[in-house]
């Protein structure tokens, strides 16, 4: 008995892992596409390369961005187009800004670390398009400044 649950518990983790490693980097080795999945109600969201989100954000598909930083942070500067939904303020209501929960959602911050916990929030609440891609520290495209 003890050797079955072993091995299932082995089986389990090697299942993960592989399934971990199934992303794809892009060529200026940025952060890899994964599709991330919560045990509790299977919610998930993407995290996407930059250079991926720069590309939908091309796209005329109604997808909305999102900066995830503090009122202070956004008018410092932001990505063209972002609309600002604090970390802090989005719990477990869905924001009024977002009315569509199949609407495609780019998500950043400074650093990558609350767009995640954003991400999550949102697929938790049902929404089906999530993309995180990281922070604006790392972001090369053009940045806009509130006066």
């Amino acid at each position: 008995m003890r050797r079955i649950i072993v091995l299932t518990v082995a089986a389990s983790v090697c299942l993960l892992l592989s399934a971990c490693g199934n992303g794809t980097s892009s060529s200026e080795g940025a952060q890899s596409e994964v599709q991330i999945t919560t045990a509790s109600e299977n919610a998930t969201y993407q995290q996407i390369t930059q250079e991926k989100a720069k590309k939908m954000m091309q796209a005329e598909d109604g997808h909305i961005i999102v900066d995830v930083r503090r009122q202070d942070e956004y008018d410092s500067g932001h990505i063209p187009g972002a609309i600002l939904i604090p970390n802090e303020s989005i719990g477990t209501e869905q924001p009024k800004e977002l009315p569509y929960l199949d609407q495609v959602i780019l998500i950043y911050c400074r650093s990558g670390r609350r767009s995640k916990e954003v991400s999550q929030k949102l697929a938790d609440m049902g929404y089906t398009h999530i993309y995180e891609f990281g922070g604006i520290i790392d972001w090369t495209g053009e940045i806009v400044a509130n006066q």
